[in-house]
């Protein structure tokens, strides 16, 4: 017998295949996407039989009576539909691919497919960036969701109702999130563990190369010391503390105290491990939500400098061009340029 192939249980043998259907979003990542579908066809692979379907469905370009267009992944390549937006049972899995420009590509027709489906109770997730558009229409409201962290501050501004996480997944009820990448992985084998049991599961991982199994507990990002390539506990500390604390700053002589040092120890520290002043870091960090901010919500320029702490904005405006070479208004002026090309 084939060493990928273990022989189906009873159970399996009885069991009704499920139906997933992938909506794909305009720009969804190719990855989070694929490493879905591949731990389904390795499931049915190793299972022996078909325990998972799934078809291709999303607002295409190109669409018509006869053809239900494509879309195109933020690599550039295009994929063929299976057909238009459906209808769909309450036993099928509905699961959107989300990628970059999430709000954009979140188009009105797809939001208001979601809504209408939801009616009928079936599953609903959002795959990298696409738990916003679940939010977007409404289906997160008072539930815990998790989505890329690169979208984490504008998804914190634009929908208060949703307990957001940095988990890789997260499973509330009938909705569930990943944070992208290969976090896709992680869903769906524990998926496929509740639907046909660990030993299944396991041998799907096994057939990924994936050795390192993730749950909802698991958070997305490195640690700081990996991130930063410097292993210094209360260098750690104060990062950790100066990304928790974007919109109300902190002065670098709390951040000293608070981890037993002086100021000059902390300068020093800094400038020993990252060439530069905590002062100048911690300017860095906010701009960089700043740039976040402008880049993925319509918030007004002022409104993003309140929430990195700037309280003027003209201070905001000028330390901006001094970091990015250009305004916060013409940063958000080029990037609304560059999608409309």
């Amino acid at each position: 017998m084939s060493p990928s192939r273990q022989t189906p249980s009873p159970e399996l043998t009885e069991v009704k295949p499920r139906r997933f259907v992938f909506v794909l979003l305009d720009k969804f990542t190719l990855l989070s996407f694929s490493c879905a579908v591949e731990a389904l066809r390795c499931a049915n692979r190793v299972a022996g039989r078909t325990l998972y379907t799934w078809v291709l469905t999303g607002d295409g370009e190109g669409r018509n009576d006869g053809d239900p267009g494509r879309v195109f992944s933020s690599a550039g390549l295009g994929v063929e539909l299976d057909c238009d937006l459906p209808g769909l049972g309450r036993d099928d899995t509905i699961l959107v691919c989300g990628g970059l420009d999430v709000g954009e590509a979140s188009s009105k027709r797809i939001v208001g497919w979601l809504r209408r489906e939801a009616r009928h109770g079936p599953v609903i997730g959002g795959l990298c960036t696409a738990g916003w558009t679940l939010a977007k229409a409404g289906l997160l409201d008072g539930r815990r969701a998790t989505i890329h962290w690169e979208n984490h501050d504008s998804f914190l501004e634009e929908f208060e109702e949703v307990t957001l996480t940095k988990s890789v997944f997260v499973v509330d009820g009938p909705r569930y999130t990943t944070a992208g990448g290969t976090s896709s992985v992680d869903l769906l084998l524990k998926l496929i563990a509740d639907h046909h049991g660990e030993d299944l599961a396991n041998a799907v991982a096994d057939q990924l190369i994936y050795s390192a199994i993730r749950t909802d507990q698991d958070v997305q990002r490195l640690s700081v010391p990996t991130r930063i390539g410097v292993r210094h506990p209360k260098l750690a500390q104060v990062i950790q503390k100066m990304e928790a604390y974007i919109e109300e700053p902190i002065s670098p002589a709390i951040l000293a105290q608070d981890v037993g040092m002086s100021t000059r120890q902390l300068e020093r520290l800094f400038r020993r491990y990252l060439s530069r002043s905590p002062k100048r870091y911690y300017m860095e960090l906010r701009l960089q939500k700043a740039r976040n901010l402008l880049m993925q919500t319509d918030m007004s320029v002022i409104n993003v400098a309140l929430a990195c702490g700037f309280t003027s904005p003209s201070h905001f405006s000028k330390c901006y061009r001094a970091h990015y070479a250009t305004t916060p208004y013409r940063e958000r002026g080029s990037h609304a340029a560059r999608d409309a090309v």
